[in-house]
């Protein structure tokens, strides 16, 4: 799952299948087609936040991969955090609505010295839903660190340094 090109036919292929399409695809580019435009300061869809650059006692998303499912979608998130360096560790990432309200959550049951770490689950999202929020969480400190945001319907994902305390957000945060 390393391989960027992956993502992103998986996240087109994800888009496709949402929307009731079937196209058969070949020759997919392996390179990221983005440009400096399309990066700021918290990251880009394929570049979130250098590990230097995060606060490892925060449980970090440094990235998402999705698929459609006949349960709804299939999600790989890679959490970094200092699961060996801290009393607490990572214990849940969850998919949210912008609301905040959670659609799923895949529990962590033990600290991963393994980092960054990706855990997979698959989360029942309504058809109505086009835009989620992917959230990481520590038993110490609670949510804080890179949150992603992620477009079901384009397969875009956006990461946001959303400091120590969970930050709240909206349609106009994806553009």
């Amino acid at each position: 799952m390393d391989d960027l090109g992956h993502f992103s036919r998986r996240r087109l292929l994800a888009g496709l299948a949402s929307g009731g399409t079937l196209v058969a695809l070949a020759g997919c580019a392996e390179s990221n087609t983005g440009t400096e435009a399309d990066t700021d300061a918290n990251g880009t869809e394929s570049e979130p936040p250098a590990a230097d650059d995060l606060d490892l006692r925060e449980a970090n998303v440094v990235d998402v991969a999705f698929e459609a499912t006949d349960g709804g979608y299939a999600f790989d998130v890679t959490l970094h955090h200092d699961d060996d360096g801290e009393e607490g560790y990572a214990n849940w990432w969850q998919v949210e609505r912008l609301d905040g309200t959670r659609l799923g959550r895949r529990e962590l049951l033990h600290a991963h010295s393994e980092q960054p770490f990706t855990r997979s689950a698959t989360v029942a999202i309504p058809d109505d839903i086009i835009q989620v929020v992917v959230r990481g969480h520590d038993q110490t400190h609670g949510y804080g660190g890179v949150a992603a945001l992620v477009a079901i319907d384009d397969g875009s994902v956006r990461f946001i340094d959303q400091g120590p305390e969970p930050r709240s957000f909206d349609a106009e945060d994806f553009s």
